[in-house]
């Protein structure tokens, strides 16, 4: 083989951690910024407009409720859009739609026209921009993804503190309707954030291949139709568990010098194949320390709850069981069977990739994302208007605001910092982050003072950075990449309809008792149902794993001594 033919073998392509992936991270603060300050200081641009047509109150709370279920629905269909069209494609939508909504709100003249304009156009919009950012950056970052979230947070952050400062301004320079047409023009920045969402393999970095991969490439090509890539799934709170499929033992009624055959099918296994499964058991003690090691084995971030549904598209593509390999070429030769028409009912589970809702651990994160989440924005919502109740002027609560936004920032920057030092699970980080937010706010319900209220805010702030930052890589950390779009899409979906239904009974609980702490308590306690599954969930896995270790172990010493006894 000359050196000319050897060179394509001689690397591995990797996503960059870094290069183009920075300005993927630019590109998702564009509509993130506009996206996420929009409801913040929907008061504040539409509140003149709204009370002249005498609909203040009741129509913010229609508009951004619809919003959100807008938004829901796009990001649930987002996965199945994904797959047939392509994401940027899919992105260059959203982002036009968010900015056309923008534009149509310039002409409103009535509350439907808002509704249409801000809660539908632009909410469809931002649904689809944002598993797009997500899915996006989950494919460019494996090895910094908590470093490189942070600094993407940071960018959001800064702009969400510019955008009601901008917004105040506009408005006084430009009136109503001039502020909406250059809003119009800075959303429009969003179809720039979705043109910076290139595919990942434009941008894979090489890397060269070690001696091992090189040897077990070199086996492949022995028999390139026969030997199939190894897949092994790592999670590193749940101990390696073997692939069915790829364990392979001798048949008791056959010849001793027979080859090994697989439990799932009658395929013997040739010794090139017996060869590369020794480099994989001989790997396989210190295959954790790999971290996203790929090659002709690919070590993926699957976690093994999602391995039933990994193997079941890949055995599709194994030989089906039968009693010898000669039933099994018969049944290759004979013709295909007819597939059977899916119902309605199956249709939509794989259009939409339900069957994600099967997975006890992915319902427990979304559940808790979702109800922290609620907590959170209720909470910071309703601070000004409790503040008021406690007798601080506009000043005084603009001040206090101002703090926490500053501790989210600083604590965005700490996280970004500190993320390239110490490598901690996302999921991890989001869990202390809501543990710690239920203590703190036991001691804010119990303060009332300007300084202690300041310094609890900035508690609270720099909390809240661990809840919002690490959201979508909690995610992407238990999906594999090519599920990531529809989970996350049903969890946008869970969350935007929950908020649409706990927000009114939440609101009618305040309406009623007039009692800001009552209701505190009860965000507390949205918060503690985050906390307290996920702390359960924990120990759960950590105590199975133990007894597995422990049942190894015992089985091993049983093995031994029958061996010395023998």
């Amino acid at each position: 083989m000359t050196a000319t033919g050897a060179e394509p073998k001689s690397y591995k392509l990797v996503p960059p951690d870094g290069g183009w992936g920075i300005l993927v991270c630019i590109g998702m603060a564009f509509p993130f910024i506009s996206g996420l300050s929009a409801l913040p200081s929907f008061g504040l641009v539409f509140g003149d407009f709204l009370k002249s047509i005498g609909a203040e109150t009741s129509a913010i709370a229609i508009i951004t409720s619809t919003f959100f279920c807008a938004m829901s629905f796009a990001g649930l269909f987002s996965g199945s859009l994904f797959r047939k069209y392509g994401l940027r494609c899919i992105g260059l939508v959203g982002g036009g739609l968010y900015c056309l909504g923008t534009a149509l709100q310039m002409f409103a003249t009535s509350t439907l026209h808002l509704i249409f304009a801000f809660s539908l156009v632009q909410g469809v919009g931002f649904g689809l921009c944002v598993p797009t950012c997500y899915t996006t950056f989950n494919n460019y970052f494996v090895l910094n993804r908590v470093m490189w979230m942070g600094f993407a947070q940071t960018l959001i952050g800064l702009g969400s503190m510019v955008y009601p400062i901008a917004m105040q301004k506009l408005l006084e320079w430009y009136g109503f309707r001039g502020c909406l047409l250059i809003l119009t023009g800075i959303n429009a920045h969003a179809v720039l954030g979705m043109l910076l969402m290139q595919p990942v393999e434009w941008h894979m970095k090489r890397v060269p291949l070690s001696d091992e991969e090189l040897q077990l490439q070199r086996v492949e090509a022995v028999e390139p139709t026969r030997l199939a890539p190894i897949v092994v799934h790592i999670q590193p709170e749940t101990p390696l568990k073997p692939i069915p499929e790829l364990e392979f033992t001798t048949l008791a009624d056959a010849p001793h010098d027979s080859l090994p055959v697989s439990h799932l099918g009658s395929r013997r296994v040739s010794h090139a194949e017996e060869h590369a499964l020794q480099i994989l058991r001989s790997r396989s003690s210190s295959i954790t320390s790999l971290g996203n090691w790929t090659g002709a084995m690919v070590v993926t971030d699957a976690s093994p709850q999602m391995m039933h549904s990994l193997q079941a598209s890949r055995r599709h593509s194994v030989v089906s069981a039968s009693p010898t390999a000669a039933g099994a070429s018969e049944q290759a030769a004979s013709p295909p069977a007819v597939v059977a028409k899916k119902s309605l009912c199956a249709t939509i589970v794989d259009f939409l990739d339900l069957t994600l809702l099967k997975q006890p651990v992915y319902v427990n994160i979304v559940l808790g994302i979702t109800f922290a989440l609620y907590s959170d924005i209720t909470f910071f919502t309703m601070q000004p208007t409790y503040l008021f109740e406690l007798g601080y002027t506009k000043v005084d609560a603009a001040s206090i605001i101002a703090i926490g936004a500053s501790a989210d920032l600083l604590s965005r920057i700490f996280l970004a910092v500190t993320a390239i030092f110490i490598q901690v699970p996302a999921r991890y980080i989001y869990l202390g982050g809501a543990l710690f937010t239920v203590f703190a706010r036991f001691a804010f319900d119990g303060i009332t003072d300007f300084m202690g209220m300041a310094c609890i805010t900035a508690i609270l702030g720099f909390l809240r950075t661990w809840i919002h930052v690490p959201l979508p890589l909690v995610l992407a950390d238990y999906l594999p990449k090519e599920r990531f779009a529809s989970g996350y899409g049903l969890f946008m979906f869970t969350q935007g309809n929950g908020m649409f239904l706990i927000g009114p009974i939440v609101g009618y609980i305040r309406d009623r008792t007039q009692d800001y702490i009552l209701v505190f308590h009860i965000l507390n306690v949205f918060m503690a149902l985050c906390a307290v599954p996920w702390v359960i969930e924990v120990l759960i896995v950590k105590f199975r794993r133990r007894s597995k270790l422990e049942r190894n172990n015992v089985g091993e010493q049983g093995n031994g001594n029958s061996a010395l006894a023998h």
